[in-house]
């Protein structure tokens, strides 16, 4: 069996086989392994770290994040039967490429950006539920102490009026009729010396009034 591989860089290679008649109703096999010095004698399935299925009607598979600057060895069989050595191939890989290296860092500060973002989200939303449930507890701390006060001067008002006798609700009301009556005097007071000639017609008119009446009395 011609297994080739082709196309290695630092983390794929692409691996190529030939059809097989014994496979054509069950599907391919890919087994490699790293390291192949380390690996332990013969071609048995078990000694492979990696192993990956492929439909039969393909003949080539591209192996993905392998190690760069490591040697491997792949093996293709049909059904996951124990390879022999003409199924394996071994090949090394190359150094790591700039491109996939940039996209690893892109990728990485991708991530880091990400994270930070959702937990700076997660920070803010947890500062404005605090912000916002204080807010809310002085109000309603605030409402609760004006009704608290309001109720207080009803139930003092109430007290007072209710602790006061008849004779004492009685004395108190004179005591406030004679209050508005000595305004009302203060008031009419004010007027009369703020306009003296209102205040001075009527006495004139009178003493006049009783200078004719002896004249006229007089001849009869």
């Amino acid at each position: 069996m011609g297994v080739t591989i082709q196309n290695v860089t630092g983390s794929t290679a692409m691996v190529i086989w030939p059809t097989m008649a014994s496979c054509a109703d069950s599907f391919y096999s890919i087994m490699y392994h790293p390291n192949w010095n380390n690996m332990l004698s013969g071609y048995s399935r078990k000694n492979f770290q990696k192993e990956e299925r492929v439909p039969a009607s393909r003949s080539s598979f591209v192996i993905e994040n392998l190690t760069p600057l490591t040697t491997y060895i792949l093996c293709v069989t049909c059904q996951s039967a124990n390879p022999s050595s003409d199924q394996c191939r071994i090949f090394h890989t190359s150094e790591e490429d700039s491109t996939s290296a940039s996209n690893k860092k892109k990728d990485l500060a991708v991530g880091i950006w990400l994270t930070s973002s959702i937990l700076l989200l997660i920070i803010a939303g947890i500062l404005l539920y605090g912000c916002l449930h204080i807010l809310c507890r002085k109000r309603r701390e605030r409402v609760q102490g004006q009704n608290i006060n309001s109720e207080n001067d009803k139930g003092q008002a109430w007290t007072i009026n209710k602790s006061l006798t008849p004779e004492e609700f009685k004395t108190q009301g004179r005591s406030v009729q004679s209050v508005e009556g000595k305004n009302a005097d203060d008031i009419q007071l004010a007027t009369i010396i703020g306009n003296p000639l209102m205040s001075k017609e009527p006495a004139m008119q009178t003493s006049k009034s009783q200078e004719i009446v002896p004249m006229a009395a007089g001849p009869l």
